[in-house]
Formats: C-alpha cells, structure tokens, sequence
C-alpha cells in the first residue's frame, strides 16, 4: 500500500519542480549552501504538494480513469490503495509540506505554496472542466513555480533578488505551449471517445488547438529573445543587473536561443509527426535529441551565469 501511495504522487511529474532551481542559477547563488537548502526544501514541498493534488484528483475521477486506456493502471483506478487510505495520506502529507514551509521558509514562499495549492486544487475540482481556462490555470501553476524559486531563496544577510518579467513571461509561454500539445494530443490519441475520457476536450477540436499552438510557439520564442536582450534574469544587485545590460555580456545570452529554438522546432515535430506530447515529462527522458538539447542550454546558461559571478 505504501508503493502504491508513492505511485499515486506520480513522481514522474516532479520534474515539473525543477523549475524553483532557476533562482539558484540567475540569481548567482550556485555557491551559497544556505540558498540550496532552502531550494531543495522548495523542491521537495511543490512535489508533496503536486502530489497531494494528484491523489485528490484521482480520488474523484477515479470511475473515469477505469474507462482510460492508461489511467485505469493508476493506484486508486486500480484498486491497489483505497481513496480513504490514499486521502488521509494526502491530507497528513500535505499539511506537513505546508508546516514546513511557513515555519522553516521564507514567508513569501509559503504563501505561493498555499497559493499553489488553492489553485491546482481549484483546477482539478472546478476549471479543469472550462474551455481555455483550464490551460491557463495549468500555465499559472508553472508562473508560480517560478516566482517560489526565487523567494525561497531570500533570507536574511542574503543579496537582494531581482524578479524581471521578462523571465515570468517566458515561463508563461512556454507552459502555455506545453498545456496545448498535451490537449492536442488527448485528442488524437483518444479519437472520438475524448470527451468521455476529459470533458472538456468536447469543446476543443484540433485547428482550435493549432492556432493557439502558433500563438504560444510564437511568445515562447519572442519572449525568450527579449530576455536574452533585454532582461536581467532574477540577478542579484551586488554590481551584476547593470553588466548585463551591457552589450558585450548580453551578446552571450543570445547564443543560447538556437538552442531553444531547435528544443521547440523538435518538440513540435514529436507532437505533428508523431502524435506525441501528451505527456512532457515522459518524453523528455525517452527523446534523446530533445533532453540532450535541454542538457546543453543548462550547461551553456550556468557556465554564463558563473561567468558573470
């Protein structure tokens, strides 16, 4: 029963978390054991939280997923864990991560926990069943990933951090992006039998899906050059911000944009030639090319980041 409450978390997912490591990176405390600390705590809340939203939701669409090609295999669907049992796992492991954080943690990063957890857990009851509203919900969860990597990292004696909304939007396009080639993909894979298996796919159709896919391909991609220009990260102002803004180190943030272009361009042949997409975090370990790109921008972006510090 306790493999099959640790499956009910999906582990998988967590890789979704990494993202509260940005602040570690930008704001130049790769070298600060205090600041991993705290984004290592930060990580392992968001994952409990996640978790704890995913085994309520599994509770309630638990009759659904029995119908579901892949998700009747799911603990709860299963029958492997009991929703009683697998409920008051959630609810112990979720007023912990809670505890810890706004009793070890910057405040600001409990409050965006508790805030995280209001709104996926107002998704999975509630918008999860509203036309484009349950994809921008999904998108604000990885907004709010973003600014908890930063805050987590503030504490006393520490250098102030800077959040610049070039790095916010980025975040946003790209996890629109991702919310659309998971939609558009439950529709192709699931056919005619989609709107049995997720409600509000009936008030999707795949051109739909296809020209919001061009509009947030086209954000990631813009809003990324702009940062790579123009913003100064989530930087420290221990003398940092202004050297950015100088031509010569700037120039160096651009040469990491064929790497993301070539990470879009290829997830988006995955998804149109493949059919594939409706489940990122799997495709990220199965596609070579793709992790293999994913791996050389974060090595390109620390080796800059280290540079400057």
């Amino acid at each position: 029963m306790i493999f099959a409450f640790f499956k009910s978390l999906r582990p998988k997912q967590w890789v979704k978390n990494v993202l509260l490591f940005a602040g570690l990176v930008f704001a130049l405390r790769i070298d600060d054991p205090h600041s991993w600390l705290n984004a290592c705590l930060g990580f392992a809340i968001f994952s409990a939280l996640s978790g704890v939203v995913y085994i309520c939701n599994d509770i309630l669409d638990r009759e659904e997923d029995r119908l579901h090609p892949k998700k009747r295999f799911r603990p709860i669907a299963s029958g492997a864990i009991s929703p009683a049992a697998a409920g008051l796992g959630a609810i112990i492991l979720g007023a912990t991560a809670l505890f810890v954080s706004f009793f070890f943690l910057p405040i600001q990063f409990a409050y965006l926990a508790l805030g995280y957890l209001v709104l996926v857990t107002l998704y999975s009851t509630t918008f999860k069943h509203a036309v484009i509203l349950d994809i921008l919900i999904l998108a604000l969860g990885f907004v709010i990933r973003a600014l908890a990597g930063i805050e987590v990292i503030r504490y006393e004696g520490a250098p102030p951090v800077v959040i610049t909304p070039y790095f916010l939007i980025t975040t946003l396009f790209l996890a629109l992006f991702l919310a659309i080639c998971k939609r558009r993909s439950e529709i192709v894979t699931l056919g005619e039998d989609a709107g049995s298996h997720r409600r509000v796919l009936k008030d999707y159709s795949r051109e739909l899906l296809d020209m919001m896919l061009m509009v947030a391909t086209s954000g990631v991609v813009f809003s990324y050059g702009l940062w790579t220009v123009q913003g100064q990260f989530a930087q420290t102002t221990k003398a940092v911000a202004p050297a950015l803004h100088s031509a010569g180190n700037t120039y160096y943030l651009v040469l990491t944009l064929p790497f993301v272009l070539y990470g879009i361009f290829r997830y988006l042949w995955l998804v149109f030639q493949r059919d594939e997409g409706g489940a990122p975090e799997t495709l990220l370990y199965t596609d070579k090319p793709l992790l293999l790109t994913v791996i050389l921008w974060v090595m390109t972006v620390v080796a800059f980041m280290l540079r400057l510090g």
